[in-house]
């Protein structure tokens, strides 16, 4: 069992970087493949990114050069960092992660484990 929390949401100004953090429980973090999802207001969740157990990282084509993610996996964290924030950034963000680690899930049901998501808020 893998339980993810996130924190790093908030609200900011258009041009502005944040830095979304994700901590998980359990001793098999760094097996796991890690993504990030979204979900902005009267839309459905999607893909933003995924790394796997060894760092590979693989991007939605919309947020591909502003968004970066990454892991630490002495810490069981996985960080999304944010730059160059736009108001269609604007979303609950949430972490998941997959027993398929050495591939790129991309798909919301190629993940086990979900967070309960930080809401980030970028005004215009």
């Amino acid at each position: 069992q893998v339980q993810l929390v996130e924190s790093g949401g908030g609200l900011v100004q258009a041009g502005a970087s944040l830095r979304l953090s994700c901590a998980a429980s359990g001793r098999t973090f760094s097996s796991y493949a890690m993504g990030w999802f979204r979900q902005a207001p009267g839309k459905e969740r999607e893909f933003v990114a995924t790394i796997t157990w060894s760092g590979s990282t693989y991007y939605a084509d919309s947020v591909k050069g502003r968004l970066t993610i990454s892991r630490d996996n002495a810490k069981n964290t996985v960080y999304l960092q944010m730059n160059s924030l736009k108001p269609e950034d604007t979303a609950v963000y949430y972490c998941a992660a997959s027993r398929y680690g050495s591939t790129w899930p991309t798909q919301e049901q190629e993940f086990h484990y979900w967070g309960q998501g930080t809401q980030v808020t970028v005004s215009s």
